[in-house]
């Protein structure tokens, strides 16, 4: 004889938390321990932080009674695997890491990935806290949950949605950034403007001067915006079931171009060349006026970014690779194209065949 037997589980979790914009490493660590989050502290960093920040803000939690230690991985993305998430557990679990313990990612969007990653699964979940420093992990990637390694099938494939527990943003930071990492957090506020915010795509030409200046207020302006319009979606769609795929422009062919590359491109250029190419596929749909596309073009140049596939690319492997993306359902890719500058349709399906061809016309 057969039973059934459910198991209910309403679930009313408040996962709410804030993202302080223009708070010092002094202040946050002082709001850190304010939190009282754990007994243990493991700032997880990659190793050009850790000569800019990582010392200092260990330094700073020591003097502010935490007991932190820290853990360093090498720069880029060819190292968010789970090789080296692997590494990290090993290395947390033989510095007794418990529930009691706290995960800090201080670093750019491949830190906060792995980290948060790390953290979602290191006893079934410990708290986490992003710092992020650099532009795109500050307007992007520290919001919102979405943690991952890659796998070589494809970029983000191994992951989980885990929220922070807080997120501290300090512009200054990107005072210390590479022209060239500058250059790509600008790639996702322009995708931000483009998407969501004709006003926002309006000021970046207007103010380019000064905002690829560091100017500080521009810089604050802008930070601001894009966390705002971030919270906007994450707050109506977690999980990324519907209108959160907004946010997935340009990064279709983008995610499948690192791939191609092998991540010897960064990902603010190939999220800007996506950009590009998928708003040719939208004007070939007749989605959007052709104009947009040189629109958006003149607006990547301002910021150095590329707005090419290269010439030698193998388009129709390239296109192949979108195959892999998330969003890939049965052979079809669902894409986020644009309607007009400040505007998106999620969920435009086409096979690769059909992408590649309006891509070509």
């Amino acid at each position: 004889m057969s039973s059934i037997l459910k198991v209910h589980l309403r679930k009313t979790v408040d996962d709410s938390y804030n993202i302080y914009i223009g708070m010092n490493f002094s202040n946050a660590v002082k709001h850190i321990s304010s939190l009282k989050l754990g007994s243990k502290y493991f700032i997880i960093t990659d190793r050009t932080v850790k000569k800019l920040y990582g010392n200092q803000l260990l330094k700073l939690m020591y003097e502010n009674g935490l007991n932190a230690s820290l853990l360093s991985i090498p720069a880029g993305e060819s190292y968010k695997n789970r090789q080296t998430k692997e590494w990290l557990e090993n290395q947390l679990l033989n510095k007794k890491a418990g529930r009691d313990s706290v995960i800090i990612g201080l670093g750019g969007g491949v830190v906060g990935d792995i980290s948060g990653f790390v953290a979602a699964t290191l006893h079934r979940g410990v708290p986490f806290i992003q710092i992020p420093t650099s532009l795109l992990a500050q307007v992007d990637s520290s919001i919102g949950g979405k943690v991952a390694v890659d796998h070589p099938k494809g970029k983000n494939l191994i992951g989980a949605f885990y929220q922070p527990r807080a997120v501290y943003i300090d512009p200054a930071i990107l005072n210390t950034l590479p022209d060239q990492e500058f250059y790509n957090g600008m790639a996702e506020v322009i995708k931000y403007a483009a998407i969501m915010d004709k006003n926002l795509f309006a000021y970046l030409e207007k103010k380019s001067n000064i905002i690829l200046q560091r100017d500080s207020q521009s810089l604050l302006k802008i930070i601001k915006r894009c966390c705002e319009l971030k919270r906007y979606v994450v707050e109506r769609d977690e999980k990324e079931t519907g209108l959160r795929r907004i946010l997935n422009f340009g990064h279709t062919i983008g995610h499948a171009i690192e791939l191609l590359m092998k991540y010897k491109i960064s990902h603010g250029q190939a999220i800007a060349i996506g950009m590009v190419a998928e708003t040719k596929i939208s004007a070939s749909l007749g989605l959007v006026e052709p104009d947009a596309v040189q629109c958006l073009e003149y607006m990547l140049r301002l910021y150095h970014l590329p707005t090419f596939i290269p010439s030698a690319t193998n388009l129709p492997a390239l296109f192949r690779l979108t195959l892999q993306d998330k969003k890939s359902k049965a052979g079809v890719v669902h894409y986020t194209l644009l309607e007009e500058i400040g505007k998106a349709k999620v969920g435009v399906a086409l096979t690769e065949k059909e992408a590649l061809t309006r891509y070509k016309q």
